[in-house]
């Protein structure tokens, strides 16, 4: 099929959105499938395909399409007319409004969702869309938030994000991967991610200075972010954290493998970087390469995290607990053969999230 999809993410970027957007794209790619991505702004001057690559740690290229325009609101309807001329057999898209219009276009159209609609009219677009007619299928990514939705059984398939298997097939031991990336030669425990609010760096400096002779790495982050929370690392004399900020998602699996112990201490309120609250209802892609890696996770108890881990492939600790949590990683540190098991189930559980088998879910049983 051709497969036109439609992205309000700016590309290149490092938000979480915009990496889940290019790995989308690169499994229908690798399926066969001839696909085309559109997205807002003008192309970015001096841009390569290697450099895109390197950002979003792709091994298949797809083509890209920019469509500048006056006003970022006017990007769906464009995007739309744009994908009937280019002859879309399937629409595939995460703004709403372009769901709704590519239906009215009596073109086959899926709808991505991480979220609630937002705005004043994003309820309605979505009810739009529900109700129009015509070949379309909705996907949100964890069965809570189509429940939040009261999404219809017949119309909608839950798609988790994933996770590129290819990429993890042979990784160093932790000791090696840290001596190669110049980490500290000592018992690891790392995060990768940005630094919004809800995503734990508190309690990864808690953490730090309750094990002062491990290493705390957190690998991501913008620069003002990372040098906020370097700073109140000094301010506290934790010479055991490292803050590596903007990691090009090439080299990401690499540090992973560095670690002993990988982190997702995400509090009762979680930001995206266009904010809100998507505690109850996400699914973070760093979740799937945690498993991916074979490390042992340890991971705050949200219950939509749940549908994917359980006690044999990763270690719960309660949200507000810190000595559960101090408990838990002591547990950890001096246990290896658990650490070891537990890595190894979350590398089985995960075979099911990689992006190839994700693609081939969200396009099963969909006639165009």
């Amino acid at each position: 099929m051709r497969i036109v999809c439609i992205s309000s993410s700016q590309v290149p970027s490092d938000t979480a959105n915009s990496i889940q957007v290019m790995k989308v794209c690169q499994a229908f790619t690798q399926l066969g499938h001839d696909v085309i991505l559109l997205v807002p702004g003008p192309r970015p001057e001096d841009l390569e395909s290697t450099a895109l690559q390197e950002h979003y740690g792709l091994r298949t290229l797809f083509n890209i399409e920019w469509l500048p325009v006056r006003a970022r609101r006017l990007f769906p309807w464009k995007a739309v007319v744009h994908a009937h001329r280019l002859g879309a057999d399937l629409l595939y898209v995460w703004p709403v409004q372009s769901a709704v219009l590519g239906l009215m276009a009596k073109m086959p159209s899926m709808l991505e969702l991480h979220d609630f609609p937002s705005g004043r009219f994003g309820p309605l677009w979505l009810s739009l869309f529900l109700t129009i007619p015509g070949r379309k299928r909705v996907l949100p990514i964890t069965s809570a938030l189509r429940a939040a939705l009261h999404l219809p059984t017949g119309q909608t398939v839950i798609a988790p994000d994933g996770v590129d298997l290819e990429r993890y097939g042979s990784l160093p031991d932790p000791e090696p991967a840290r001596r190669e990336l110049g980490l500290p030669a000592a018992f690891t425990i790392l995060c990768t991610g940005h630094l919004y609010e809800g995503r734990g760096a508190d309690l990864f400096l808690e953490l730090a200075r309750k094990f002062p002779q491990a290493s705390f790495v957190w690998v991501g982050g913008r620069s003002a972010d990372v040098n906020i929370w370097s700073s109140r690392a000094a301010a506290q004399t934790l010479v055991n954290t490292t803050f590596t900020g903007f990691i090009p998602n090439e080299r990401i699996p690499h540090y992973q493998s560095a670690a002993d112990v990988l982190l997702m201490p995400y509090q009762r309120t979680v930001a995206t970087s266009s904010g809100g609250n998507t505690a109850e209802i996400c699914s973070p892609m760093k979740m799937f390469e945690y498993m991916a890696a074979g490390r042992a996770i340890l991971t705050s108890d949200l219950p939509v995290l749940r549908e994917v881990l359980d006690e044999t492939t990763a270690v719960f600790c309660p949200l507000d607990n810190l000595a559960a949590w101090e408990t838990a990683l002591d547990g950890l540190q001096t246990n290896k053969k658990q650490r070891q098991a537990l890595g190894r189930r979350a590398r089985l559980a995960v075979e099911q999230y990689s992006w190839i088998e994700r693609a081939k879910l969200v396009l099963k049983g969909f006639d165009v």
